[in-house]
């Protein structure tokens, strides 16, 4: 449905795209120019367009502005939805889409009268702090300021200030342990049918998945032994109903909190829909029975968006900070990534102004801060605490369970949605890293602004001052710990490794690191410009001697810490009368974070004791540079667990009482002769099962699509391997014949950008839109958001893109991947494949790469398409990825293309489910070169 279009506004309107660029006058002439008369013309008056740094980027002129209707939707619209396309803003409007490229200057003109108009409607429900916003926005000369201020009308009242207008939470009683219960199946069922609703379809698979779900919500028996469910559940089971069934039917029974974590973020925002079919937005007290939780940098600091209001911020960055602190006002929950804040606000403000606006380096002063008691994060921390779904994410449940303030709120019971991605969330949680950026990030939390660095940062002088002046041993470590911090590194420390100058023991030792990876290295990346790698053996006696150095001056770091944090403890356990409740909550804080430090200075430390003495079986360690583009960023030394799940199954499986792994690609799907025991290897190893004694539930569930009648795998065998043309033209082909709704995955963001480079330009003038990751100015989630609401629009990306994109229906009809997805072989990959049955480990994590690739593909009970491998080095071992019955077939590009053109394999078209032999010297024992 559309509404009548106001008057267009009378200004001059651009739009480029790969297929031309063209320029509407205000007085409505619409013709194609050059990129150069684009160009001319944007710098000579305002012009409307959409999304600049887009506009920009296809102009090939950084610095375009002009009056960019994504940001005067943000002004007028805070906190809605919109697909940042003239498509996706035609219909967020609710006016008539433009029909071609060369209609769209005439639609951003109709557009921006449609925006306009709306704020003169009495019925604009965003109308509260317009005006005053706009005042701001008018100082700080943002474009949109003179055009849409005679529509503002003043307000009869002064307006209040966000942070006077922002509710405040309330503190809660501790909530009781929950009950012990049990849920009987026929319970479990009749939950599930109310959740699926009336009359829907009654799927076995669906039910037998809910009722294994539900033995994890079981008693205990026994300490430490957790009920540990692996469950597999084929796409289109149902799992998500499947499993909040039993959770919510628990959560009522006991009273308790269920957590459901997840990988992505966009199974997050599906979790949020689906949860409402078994709970109401609110409680009768007015407390909201799910709430969505993720790491602290997620959410909008109120203190840094105060400083930033204040001054903080200056040009177009502060011009940012008030558009978000007008969604503030608006937003649910103030989640700024991947919340209700548009995903490409901070992309037309190219800086890192968002980061900047987050609590990115855990500097909260928690009680200390002016707006404790209105802060997002405190307020979504407090509401899951007595909620019964918390839906949150892998790694923030590891790291809440491993430091978690209050051991009371620790998840007891949860699922883990994509279980496949514990493992790594589990590798990258329980690592230790000991890096000039890291290290500089701990000197900054220590000391606190240096020289005459602006910003809200403050050092631990300034965070615990009246401690200091009351307890003269608190005052003392204090003192020490910023003495001793000084030795870390500092602004410049890479100009001063490059220049052959370090300055402390820290810059010391990385100035070592760095000498002794690019001595070894033997990867071929020093040329390329890749990052470098080298073991942490055998080293230079000269690094040893720079670890022994620096670990003196760690240490002479950690210890005033501890101190400190001895003297916190000796405060709160004898206060001061004039130590108030707030107070004591900064303390707290104040003592989480120190722990926290003192923990990470321990993990650094044993890191630099081992180099030099001999290797611990349980860790990989190794030195690094890392570099983008020839262009170092970070030098560090690397410690990984062997196996992360160890310390996963002692964090995380032993304090909890019913734990769950499930995945559409639990298994690995070795092939027909192997035994269940086989596919379920790897899964049981991922989960941590083999630490904990209890003996994991195993099910699975198979997918009821018809993959065999509406999929399709063809790989293609006369793409040669480095022939980039080949390569280009096989892809720009693959979107012709499909007409779009490609969904491209990429090892390589080289190849990628490559690819596209060659190819865009000429899809676009065929009306086929394409856009790619690393390359298009836009957020990964906005991408798929793009490429979901067009259905000839084709994605390129890499991992990505590879799992958790749900575009269900024709806008994916086919998946291209540009080669078969071998591990990375790095020193980490290395030390686990050896460990891991060799090239059988590198075949499993194929396999699952394979699978959840093939998995974007069907996504509904309607949905066809082709799965398409440019590669004709397709070891047969490696069909079994994809489900049983899936045609595959070994064909050039040409059959594969004719296949493509006729179009989503269908019950009558469908070729023979039967694979094909390997082609000539490719056989079952095919391993790549390097």
């Amino acid at each position: 449905m559309t509404i009548d279009a106001p008057t267009p506004l009378s200004l001059p309107a651009l739009h480029a795209s790969h297929s031309g660029n063209w320029l509407r006058s205000p007085g409505g002439e619409t013709g194609a120019v050059s990129k150069g008369d684009a160009i001319m013309a944007a710098a000579d008056t305002p012009v409307l367009i959409l999304n600049a740094p887009l506009v920009a980027n296809r102009l090939g002129y950084p610095d375009l502005s002009g009056l960019d209707l994504l940001e005067l939707f943000a002004f007028v619209h805070p906190a809605r939805f919109c697909v940042p396309t003239p498509r996706g803003l035609a219909q967020a409007l609710e006016i008539e889409e433009p029909a071609a490229d060369e209609d769209v200057p005439a639609f951003l003109q109709t557009a921006g009268a449609a925006l306009i108009a709306a704020c003169e409607d009495p019925e604009w429900f965003e109308r509260e702090g317009a005006w005053s916003v706009l005042q701001s926005l008018e100082r700080l000369r943002w474009q949109w300021a003179g055009v849409i201020k005679p529509h503002i009308a003043r307000p009869q009242k002064a307006e209040k200030w966000l942070f006077a207008k922002l509710p405040e939470w309330e503190e809660a009683g501790e909530r009781a342990p929950p009950r012990q219960v049990d849920l009987p199946p026929e319970a479990v069922l009749q939950q599930l049918d109310q959740l699926t609703g009336e009359g829907s379809e009654k799927r076995e698979g669906q039910q037998a998945y809910a009722k294994d779900a539900a033995r994890i919500f079981s008693p205990r028996d026994k300490r430490e032994v957790p009920h540990l469910a692996l469950a597999q559940a084929g796409t289109g089971i149902g799992k998500t109903l499947g499993y909040l069934a039993p959770a919510s039917l628990w959560a009522g029974a006991a009273g308790g909190t269920v957590w459901v974590s997840t990988f992505t973020k966009n199974l997050q925002r599906q979790l949020r829909s689906e949860s409402r079919r078994a709970w109401p937005a609110k409680r009768p007290d007015g407390t909201p029975p799910v709430v969505v939780r993720k790491g602290r940098e997620n959410y909008l600091c109120l203190l840094n968006l105060e400083d930033a209001l204040q001054g903080g911020f200056s040009g177009r960055p502060a011009i940012l900070a008030q558009l978000v602190g007008r969604w503030a006002a608006f937003s649910q929950d103030g989640d700024m990534i991947g919340g209700d804040l548009p995903g490409w606000l901070g992309t037309l403000f190219r800086k890192r102004g968002i980061a900047a606006l987050t609590d990115q380096r855990g500097e909260c002063v928690y009680a200390g801060c002016p707006h404790y008691r209105k802060c997002f994060i405190e307020r979504a921390s407090r509401n899951s605490a007595q909620a019964d779904l918390v839906i949150a994410n892998h790694a923030l449940v590891m790291v809440n369970a491993a430091r978690g303030r209050d051991h009371a709120m620790r998840p007891t019971r949860i699922v883990f949605d994509e279980g496949h991605h514990v493992f790594e969330a589990a590798d990258s949680t329980f690592a230790a890293v000991l890096s000039g950026q890291e290290a500089i990030e701990l000197r900054r939390w220590i000391l606190g602004p240096e020289r005459k660095n602006r910003g809200r940062r403050r050092g631990l002088s300034a965070r615990l001052a009246d401690i200091a002046s009351y307890d003269d041993e608190g005052g003392i470590a204090i003192e020490d710990a910023v003495e001793a911090a000084t030795l870390l590194p500092a602004d410049g420390w890479l100009q001063r490794l490059n220049e052959s100058e370090p300055a402390g023991p820290l810059e010391a030792l990385l100035a070592q690191v760095r000498s002794a990876t690019y001595a070894r290295d033997e990867s071929g990346g020093v040329d390329a410009g890749y990052g470098i790698e080298t073991e942490a053996s055998g080293l230079p006696g000269e690094l040893i001697e720079a670890a022994g150095i620096a670990g003196e001056a760690l240490a002479n770091i950690r210890t005033p810490l501890i101190k400190l944090g001895t003297r916190l403890e000796a405060i709160m356990a004898d206060p001061p009368d004039w130590l108030d409740g707030q107070g004591r909550q900064r303390i707290e804080g104040a003592r989480f974070s120190l722990s926290w430090r003192i923990d990470l200075l321990g993990a650094w430390a044993a890191l630099l004791e081992r180099l030099g003495g001999p290797a611990d079986p349980e860790f990989v360690d190794w030195l690094s540079v890392e570099r983008s583009d020839a262009r170092e960023f970070d030098i560090g030394i690397h410690r990984r667990w062997l196996d992360p799940m160890k310390p996963f199954a002692k964090t995380v499986l032993e304090p909890a009482h019913g734990v769950m792994l499930t995945s559409a690609t639990l298994t690995d799907r070795v092939g027909e002769e192997a035994s269940e025991t086989e596919a379920w290897a790897p899964a049981i190893a991922r989960s941590g099962a083999e630490y904990i004694e209890s003996e994991p539930l195993m099910s699975a569930a198979t997918s009821p699509f018809d993959y065999a009648n509406r999929a399709e795998v063809l790989i293609v065998t006369d793409i040669k391997k480095g022939d980039l043309p080949g390569l280009a033209g096989a892809y720009s082909k693959l979107i012709e014949a499909s007409d779009g709704g490609v969904l491209g995955l990429f090892t390589a963001i080289r190849r990628m950008r490559a690819v596209h480079g060659r190819i865009a330009d000429r899809l676009a003038r065929a009306g086929l839109p394409i856009y790619a990751q690393h390359v298009d100015p836009i957020d990964t989630g906005t991408l798929v958001d793009i490429f979901r609401d067009d259905p000839r629009a084709s994605l390129l990306g890499t991992d990505a893109l590879r799992d958790g994109v749900d575009v269900p229906g024709r806008s994916l009809r086919c998946v291209v991947m540009e080669q078969v997805p071998w591990p990375r072989p790095d020193i980490l990959h290395k030390a686990r494949r050896a460990a891991g049955q060799g090239s059988k480990y590198d075949d499993r994590i194929i396999r699952a790469r394979l699978a959840q690739a093939f998995g974007r593909l069907i996504r509904g009970k309607d949905d066809a398409g082709h799965f398409v491998v440019l590669s004709a080095a397709f070891p047969s071992r490696l069909l079994s990825a994809f489900p049983e019955g899936t045609p595959v077939t070994r064909l050039t590009l040409d059959e594969a293309l004719e296949r493509i053109k006729a179009g989503a394999p269908s019950g009558d078209t469908a070729s023979e489910a039967v694979p094909s032999p390997a082609p000539d010297g490719i056989g079952d024992d095919y391993i790549p070169f390097g």
